[in-house]
């Protein structure tokens, strides 16, 4: 009588060796700009315990060994203890508050010995698991709003813990988490309303003291109430349907404002912002009529995101002026280029521009950076260690780390599409999300192109509790993975 063997794929043979071996890549990339941004002239040993490089060598041996477990590991236990895992870093996060340890302003570090630790690095998995355990749960849907506030809730909730601990871009990594809801079917307004929402801070703040040509009006205010016009009319055609009355919208509010534009020019010099504000609210009131004549909730919707505008470009504007630090201002301002201060906010990103700059097209060579070994650049093995890859390997090796990065969430994307079960793949796309809104963020605050928040560089920052966060983050989906084609008993 014949026998019939059901034999299991081994889970090393389904390991996806692709993106291993871009991790492999980035860990040995990231030791040799530990190195280079650690190194002091006159060092003799770059393998010692007692420097910075030798001691990555040591967090990317554990990081190795914490990989081989977390993959030995059977890939439903990330599934059934997904909350649990939660629930422990929650409790983790919140005692770390009233830890007495400070460290450069933040209590987010747990001090056990010589050992430093900080739990907002291992939060992003633990939240990855828990949302991808609601999300994947039977009848849990992005559309129904009950759901969709769960989820959102089990994401602030770590964040506001976070900022509890005095570290907000720690914090602020966690609104990668949005992207993942967008690809499970969050609707794109929620994602254009964010979009505008930063368009309105910037072009607001930023043109706020310029003045229209000869008037008394704010160019940033006038800008932003026409962009809420022009969106207003925009999302009547697109979420509406009403084409015809979108163009009606969009021609009257431009009309108007240019007649007072030219009223205000050539005849009474008066501040056009009154007008405008006056316009965007009988849109709202028609908005709404046409909501309750029509019973078509969307109208209404955009009534909310027309108020919603208005309130937060002026709340926001209030928040800048007259709730924040003189600190925090400078550092916004020096990202809108509205102050320089190259000696206090604008020091750090001034100097890694230099650093990054001075390495032309194939650099300055490995332990010749005179930027990063004359320790002009703070933090330069750490949050800024970007522009010692610009530094010592020019554009090319920049480019060339950027295009690991780039094979890495590609690869992710694939991984993710491909996943038998809804669980594994809302990890991974949270996977995904977290390490490009590291990357963008980290190299963007380098080159002066996004606000200095501090968020480390994936596997290349030197520090234990980064490489290991980012492991166990990467491992967990790799193994989930591997696990896709076994058979289930």
């Amino acid at each position: 009588m014949a026998q019939t063997t059901d034999k299991q794929p081994s889970v090393i043979r389904s390991l996806d060796w692709w993106t291993i071996g871009i991790y492999f890549a980035l860990l040995i990339f990231g030791w040799i700009s530990v190195c280079g941004a650690s190194y002091t002239y006159g060092e003799t040993d770059i393998f010692s315990l007692s420097t910075r490089s030798g001691m990555q060598i040591l967090w990317i041996a554990s990081s190795l060994m914490l990989a081989f477990v977390l993959l030995m590991l059977d890939d439903r236990y990330y599934d059934t203890f997904a909350y649990v895992i939660y629930g422990l870093l929650l409790l983790l996060l919140f005692v770390t508050i009233f830890n007495p340890h400070e460290i450069k302003g933040s209590r987010s570090w747990l001090v056990l010995g010589p050992l430093r630790i900080q739990p907002a690095e291992f939060a992003k998995f633990a939240t990855a698991l828990a949302v991808a355990k609601l999300m994947s749960t039977y009848g849990f849907s992005i559309n129904n709003w009950k759901h969709i506030v769960t989820a959102v809730g089990v994401v602030i909730l770590p964040m506001l813990f976070i900022v509890g601990q005095r570290e907000t871009g720690s914090a602020l990594v966690y609104l990668a988490f949005f992207l993942m809801f967008y690809r499970e079917g969050m609707p794109g307004s929620i994602l254009f309303t964010g979009v505008a929402l930063v368009i309105y801070f910037v072009v607001g703040i930023k043109y706020e003291n310029l003045l229209l040509w000869d008037t008394p009006t704010s160019v940033g205010k006038f800008v932003v109430l026409l962009l809420v016009q022009i969106f207003t009319a925009g999302m009547v055609y697109t979420y509406c349907n009403d084409k015809g009355r979108a163009l009606r919208i969009g021609i009257i509010c431009l009309g108007i404002t240019l007649i007072a534009l030219l009223f205000s020019e050539f005849v009474i010099p008066f501040d056009i912002v009154w007008v405008q504000l006056l316009i965007c609210a009988v849109l709202v009131g028609i908005l709404v009529f046409q909501g309750l004549a029509t019973r078509i909730p969307n109208y209404m919707y955009i009534a909310l995101f027309a108020i919603g505008s208005i309130v937060f470009f002026y709340s926001a504007d209030y928040v800048l002026n007259d709730v924040m630090k003189p600190h925090q201002r400078v550092r916004i301002n020096v990202l809108l280029g509205l102050d320089e201060d190259l000696a206090g906010a604008g020091y750090n990103v001034h100097q890694s521009e230099i650093a990054i700059g001075s390495g032309g097209l194939k650099g300055k060579g490995f332990l010749n950076g005179t930027q990063t070994k004359l320790k002009f650049v703070p933090e330069q093995d750490t949050d800024f260690i970007f522009c010692t890859v610009g530094e010592e390997e020019g554009f090319v090796g920049s480019a060339g780390v950027l295009l690991l990065f780039l094979a890495l969430i590609l690869r992710l994307i694939r991984l993710a599409e491909r996943q038998p079960f809804k669980f594994g793949r809302i990890y991974g796309y949270c996977v995904l999300s977290i390490f490009l809104f590291h990357v963008f963020i980290n190299v963007g605050m380098v080159l002066g192109l996004t606000p200095v928040i501090g968020i480390p560089l994936p596997f290349f920052s030197y520090g234990g509790s980064s490489l290991w966060g980012f492991t166990i983050l990467l491992f967990i989906f790799l193994r989930i993975d591997a696990g896709r084609n076994l058979v289930r008993r």
